[in-house]
């Protein structure tokens, strides 16, 4: 079985959503890269999530032509693999309907950084894209999803702000390995939940500054992380 390793990370990053409440029934599905191969491991389209088996992943190139696998890909590849030759640094990518963010996206509005959890792992307001339009709509909407992304991200490090969410649809996020990914994905519905009830309490709120961001940050991530323990 081609990629073994990375369809049962995939799988496992695919149940970890599931677990932490991110995804209900088959909504969602998440994604990773070998990119020495330039090959891409992502959940079939609408198989729920209990009958699930590393076999059942389906090994796409970048451009999403099929190598392997007898189930059809999910049908957000085309967003997954144009991030990934886009964005050359990450290895997975994870998208949800969790509650809290698909709220920011469906309200047009980014996720501010309010506060010292934000900062642990976004270094600024998780974006929102621009509204796709009606030719993006009804043409490769997939694709132009990928797209709408990817000119959002321009001028942002995706490694430092691992996720977007698309305008009145959902997040996306990413990180180095399928597991990352999904962590990412949880800790972006935890600074959402948050952030949705603090906003609740004060609408104007001016959030984190700057030199608390950069502690917070920096602290986990980067050549002079202090955060954890050292090998």
């Amino acid at each position: 079985m081609l990629l073994e390793e990375l369809r049962k990370s995939v799988l496992e990053a695919n149940l970890e959503l599931v677990r932490r409440g991110l995804v209900l029934y088959t909504f969602g599905n998440a994604s990773g890269v070998d990119r020495k191969q330039g090959l891409v491991v992502i959940k079939p389209s609408g198989v729920d999530y209990d009958e699930l088996r590393p076999e059942h992943m389906v090994v796409t190139d970048l451009n999403g032509k099929i190598v392997e696998g007898t189930l059809r890909p999910s049908s957000d590849l085309d967003t997954h693999t144009l991030l990934y030759r886009e964005f050359a640094d990450i290895g997975a990518v994870v998208h949800t309907h969790s509650e809290y963010a698909t709220s920011f996206a469906q309200a047009g509005m980014a996720i501010p950084a309010l506060g010292t959890t934000h900062a642990d792992y976004f270094y600024g307001s998780v974006p929102v894209t621009e509204e796709l339009t009606d030719k993006a709509i009804g043409g490769r909407y997939v694709h132009e999803t990928g797209l709408a992304i990817v000119n959002r991200f321009k001028g942002i490090d995706p490694l430092a702000v691992p996720a977007c969410l698309v305008a009145g649809h959902a997040p996306f996020v990413w990180g180095k390995t399928p597991h990352d990914a999904a962590h990412n994905a949880v800790v972006l519905e935890a600074v959402a939940r948050m952030a949705y009830r603090t906003l609740t309490l004060q609408a104007d709120c001016k959030g984190v500054s700057q030199a608390l961001l950069d502690r917070h940050y920096f602290r986990k991530h980067g050549a002079s992380a202090t955060y954890g323990q050292s090998c």
